[in-house]
C-alpha cells in the first residue's frame, strides 16, 4: 500500500514493529488501516494490530463495545477498515478433560473475494493501534470458530469510518456468506 508507505507515522513504527502490507497478518504487526482524516475523507494509515492494557486485546465483541469503556469513545469517532482478501482461523477443539486446544488451520474469504473488516482505533503512545470487531459466525463456518470477524460490502466504507455517522446502522448489511480452504502444511 503504497498511500501507507508515504505517511509519516511509518517511520515512527519502523523502530520495533513488524510492517506487513501482504501475506499472513499477526497481533501486533503494522498493516495499512483506512479511516477518515481530518477532512472526514478516506486515507490510508500505518496501524499496529492491537490495543495494549493488562492483556494485548486484538478484538472487540460487536455486541457490546458500545458499552465497554476501553471501546466506547472508538465505537463512536474512531471506527477504521482493515482490507485483505482472506483471513485464518484455527479450528477450536476441547478434549475429553475439558483442555482447549487448536485444530485445522482454514482460510476463510467472502464469496465475493474481497474483505473489509471492521476495526476500532485508539491513539497509544502517539500512534494508531487497532482492534476488529467481531460477532457470531455464519452458519457455514461455525464448525471452525463461534466467531467471525465483521465485515462490510466496499459500498458502505465510507459510511463505516465516517465520524457521525452510527455504527448500529450498518450492522445488518454486514457480509456472511463465506468461503474457505483448509490450509494444509507442507513438508520440508
Amino acid at each position: 500500500m503504497e498511500a501507507m508507505n508515504r505517511s509519516p507515522l511509518i517511520e515512527r513504527f519502523s523502530e520495533g514493529a513488524e510492517i506487513v502490507t501482504s501475506g499472513e497478518v499477526r497481533p501486533t504487526n503494522v498493516v495499512p488501516v483506512i479511516a477518515s482524516n481530518r477532512q472526514g475523507r478516506r486515507a490510508v494509515y500505518p496501524m499496529k494490530w492491537g490495543f495494549t492494557g493488562k492483556t494485548l486485546l486484538i478484538n472487540a465483541r460487536t455486541e457490546s463495545a458500545a458499552q465497554k469503556p476501553t471501546f466506547r469513545e472508538s465505537w463512536q469517532s474512531h471506527r477504521c477498515i482493515v482490507p485483505a482478501s482472506s483471513y485464518f482461523e484455527w479450528v477450536h477443539l476441547t478434549d475429553k478433560q475439558g483442555r482447549h486446544k487448536t485444530g485445522p488451520k482454514y482460510r476463510i474469504q467472502p464469496a465475493d473475494g474481497q474483505l473489509w473488516m471492521c476495526g476500532l482505533y485508539r491513539i497509544e503512545n502517539g500512534l494508531p493501534v487497532f482492534v476488529i470487531l467481531t460477532r457470531d459466525a455464519a452458519e457455514g463456518i461455525r464448525f471452525i470458530h463461534d466467531r467471525m470477524p465483521l465485515m462490510l460490502p466496499e459500498q458502505y466504507v465510507s459510511e463505516w469510518i465516517r465520524p457521525g455517522a452510527n455504527p448500529e446502522a450498518l450492522l445488518n448489511v454486514a457480509q456472511t456468506e463465506m468461503s474457505f480452504a483448509s490450509e494444509v502444511p507442507t513438508l520440508c
